[in-house]
């Protein structure tokens, strides 16, 4: 059976910096000295580039570089700054001035400049712009410094808290493949073994696979639901983890926190919801609380209908699983509604209600419950070589029954 690993659950978003423009630190353009070179250089073109960094000590995102032939009364070469904090460009060999502006500097005003920059023919020269610098931040006035000065705080804050998204996310990923692959602990198992394993040695060695992705996925998310106790998803994932190692009351406890996560947050997920909510059907099922499962089951396909075909369909196995026939009938027909081209809810139904069938006093001959071959006869007709068809074929057969081959699917499809 597949862990309820609902489709759709994010990772956890990243702070954004605080990257804020300074409007006061544009200086109006200078008028050039007597001594400035006033005529544009001659020459065969060079190259220049650079990087950009804010005062607060951060790439800058935007803005523009310029260079200019007047001492940087005014701008014959621009350049854009890219999202990396980049520039790059080409001009005529000579002697520049290179001045920087925001993006929305006035023309007539630069935030920071450099004279005297020499582009040279055939040769690309580097030049950055660091307006982090002391002899930039001394220049500010007072307030400007101040200002300066809570944004580099605010971004120190914002970068500690991007560390710990950046780590939360990883381990997230980690757990999410760790489910995966637990799901595939089976195949793993004969895999590893051999085809020719025997049972129980195939048993074990999905078990042994099953406790160590489980393992894992319990201690990273105890580790990380400690960092940042807010985030419901990584509560979702710790129950996960806590189902799969059979730890179902923690589980149970756990999957509630994540619903009232959800309900106090401004954006709820609907996958984590349903997540946790099919989680709860499988805890409160595998510890014999039928209609508490069935109810969570429920909330679960309400909250997240694109997913309510999944869920149930879950629900459906667990109740096969754990012996509860009536409900695994319930489930399975409510996952057909949903989805009436699944094979395996045909098998379940059938399977749940083959247990009912009753011996005709007078005949002797066994009588199945209503619905029970129908059931199985769809069965075979959307998965004629499914899984369970010789299983199927053979309770046709010892009810004599035959297979009728006027059921048409859809969708055909093999479970």
């Amino acid at each position: 059976m597949k862990r309820n690993f609902s489709p759709g659950l994010g990772l956890l978003g990243l702070g954004l910096l605080a990257f804020a423009v300074l409007p006061a630190l544009a200086q109006t353009t200078p008028t050039p000295p007597e001594n400035a070179q006033t005529l544009g250089p001659v020459g065969a073109a060079g190259k220049i580039h650079g990087h950009v960094t804010n005062p607060t000590g951060s790439s800058q995102r935007d803005g523009s570089v310029s260079l200019s032939t007047d001492g940087g009364h005014t701008s014959k070469y621009t350049f854009h700054v890219d999202a990396n904090g980049d520039y790059t460009g080409t001009a005529p060999s000579g002697t520049y001035t290179l001045l920087f502006r925001n993006v929305d500097t006035p023309i007539d005003k630069v935030v920071d400049q450099f004279d005297g920059i020499k582009i040279i023919e055939g040769q690309d020269t580097q030049q950055d712009v660091d307006m982090s610098r002391k002899a930039f931040i001394d220049k500010l006035t007072p307030d400007q410094q101040k200002q300066l000065a809570d944004l580099r705080a605010h971004n120190a804050e914002a970068m500690k808290a991007n560390e710990v998204i950046k780590n939360l996310n990883a381990d997230l990923r980690v757990v999410v493949q760790d489910i995966k692959d637990a799901d595939a602990a089976h195949a793993t198992a004969v895999q590893t073994l051999g085809a020719s394993a025997a049972k129980a040695d195939v048993d074990a060695k999905e078990q042994e696979i099953k406790t160590a992705k489980f393992t894992e996925v319990e201690t990273l998310m105890l580790k990380d639901t400690a960092a940042k106790p807010d985030a419901s998803v990584l509560w979702a994932q710790l129950g996960q983890g806590q189902v799969g190692l059979k730890k179902y009351d923690d589980a149970i406890t756990t999957f509630k926190k994540t619903l009232e996560l959800e309900a106090a947050s401004k954006k709820p997920s609907l996958a984590i919801q349903g997540l946790a909510d099919s989680g709860l059907g499988e805890a409160y099922a595998r510890t014999g609380k039928i209609q508490d499962a069935e109810d969570a089951y429920d909330a679960a396909a309400k909250v997240n209908p694109t997913q309510g075909g999944f869920y149930l369909k879950n629900e459906a196995v667990i109740f096969f699983q754990i012996n509860q026939p009536d409900a695994q009938v319930v489930a399975a027909d409510k996952a057909i509604a949903i989805d009436p081209n699944q094979p395996v809810l045909y098998y379940l139904k059938g399977n749940g209600l083959v247990g009912k069938t009753t011996m005709d006093d007078k005949t002797h001959k066994l009588v199945p419950p209503p619905g029970c071959m129908e059931a199985y006869q769809k069965y075979l007709a959307l998965a004629p070589d499914g899984v369970y068809a010789g299983e199927v074929k053979g309770i046709l057969a010892g009810f004599n029954v035959a297979i009728d081959n006027s059921y048409k699917a859809t969708k055909p499809a093999k479970k």
